[in-house]
């Protein structure tokens, strides 16, 4: 049985983190949805915008398998860059796919939690106000319509950086949302809240870069396990990604990463099938 997750949110859950900057994660029981199907995880997970990067999902994962090796996690990537909770709003597009993935998910998987990272599009002082009631209002309606009412939802904070960037003056209003955030996880059985405390951004001073991604991943993994918010960062949270990095490949999925290398045209064919021939003999 494949335990599933489903990403909402806007490009901070879809990720915007440079892919060069951080090893890669491969696991061939790490899946994603296409299509209405599971396939392998890669990255980008979220594939919203053709700047889509490294997300918080890879790291999150890792961290469930960890504590799970004989089970299979999915990812539901749902995320939609720019967008505020006016356009996640309960029969908006957005919500809809959301929920029609899920569903789609649900056939074959065990909707096991929902991933929330969104407010950086609502950080002007009037949006910010409204944010707690409008955020309560979908989610509510989230679950009724997948009825998972005791589903955990892990709700990110943003980042620190958002109002010193050269684009602060659209974010003055972040700690609001931050606030709305922690609130609301507070007041809602079944949330927990994430906080983004020392992470860093890429140059824009919106994103965060890829390290922080990961890192962010494994803060969510910690606050869904242990069904606790995390107010500040983990201790140990660098040697938890480091061991994440470390895991050896299986065969099959050294076999999986020289067909993608093939495919992708980055060996030859002679190269290919004497490589393939060695893989296959261990």
């Amino acid at each position: 049985m494949i335990h599933s997750f489903l990403m909402m949110g806007q490009s901070n859950m879809a990720g915007r983190g440079y892919t060069k900057e951080v090893p890669p994660i491969f696991d061939e029981h790490i899946k994603m949805q296409r299509n209405g199907l599971w396939q392998i995880m890669s990255e980008p997970v979220n594939f919203d915008r053709p700047s889509a990067g490294v997300g918080l999902a890879a790291s999150f994962a890792a961290c469930w398998r960890q504590d799970n090796k004989q089970n299979e996690i999915g990812l539901i990537p749902c995320a939609d860059g720019g967008t505020s909770l006016d356009d996640w709003a309960i029969s908006g597009a957005l919500f809809e796919n959301a929920i029609s993935q899920a569903r789609l998910a649900q056939r074959t998987s065990r909707l096991a939690g929902i991933l929330w990272h969104q407010g950086e599009s609502d950080s002007s002082p009037e949006k910010a106000l409204q944010y707690g009631e409008k955020f309560s209002v979908i989610i509510r309606a989230l679950r009724q319509e997948l009825h998972i009412p005791e589903v955990p939802l892990i709700i990110g904070g943003l980042g620190d950086f958002l109002s010193n960037g050269i684009f602060g003056q659209y974010f003055t209003s972040s700690p609001l949302v931050n606030q709305a955030l922690e609130d609301f996880a507070a007041a809602y059985a079944n949330s927990y809240f994430v906080t983004a405390k020392g992470l860093t951004a890429n140059a824009d001073d919106i994103h965060f870069n890829a390290r922080s991604q990961r890192l962010l991943g494994v803060r969510y993994y910690n606050a869904f396990r242990n069904l606790q918010h995390l107010s500040d960062p983990l201790c140990d949270e660098e040697d938890i990604l480091a061991s994440l990095y470390n895991r050896p490949y299986t065969p099959t999925e050294k076999i999986r990463l020289l067909e993608h290398e093939f495919a992708a045209g980055n060996i030859e064919p002679k190269e290919y099938l004497e490589a393939l021939t060695l893989l296959s003999r261990k």
